[in-house]
């Protein structure tokens, strides 16, 4: 699952964290952006050809399912956003949130004791 997503994979992959299993109709409803059901219907194909969702048929209809967990993808996008925009380095991730001032003083003193096994 290294094949990267589109922004509207992406918004159909929360919705699908979001429901857990369900068909089409359940995860337009709980995407962010209403888009027609067609749509949706190959955007949740597309995330099944890359392994993000798995599908089991029940009558006929479809039910969706996250293939993998929501952990294992934050931890897959975070680890691409860092090498593909921040040279590999969490430091300049933190920096540029700093830089941004996204992070208060209070917030990257939780982050530095959440390193030194202080506090989680």
């Amino acid at each position: 699952m290294t094949e990267k997503l589109t922004p509207q994979e992406e918004q159909a992959l929360q919705a699908v964290f979001k429901v857990g299993e369900g068909n089409i109709k359940l995860i337009v409803e709980h995407m962010k952006t209403q888009l027609p059901y067609t749509t949706v219907a190959s955007t949740v194909k597309n995330l099944e050809r890359k392994g993000y969702v798995s599908a089991r048929l029940i009558g006929n209809t479809y039910l969706y399912k996250p293939a993998i967990s929501q952990q294992e993808y934050k931890k897959q996008f975070m680890t691409d956003v860092v090498r593909n925009h921040f040279d590999n380095s969490y430091k300049a991730l933190i920096n540029f949130f700093v830089e941004q001032k996204k992070l208060s003083p209070k917030e990257l003193k939780d982050i530095v004791a959440m390193i030194e096994g202080k506090k989680k």
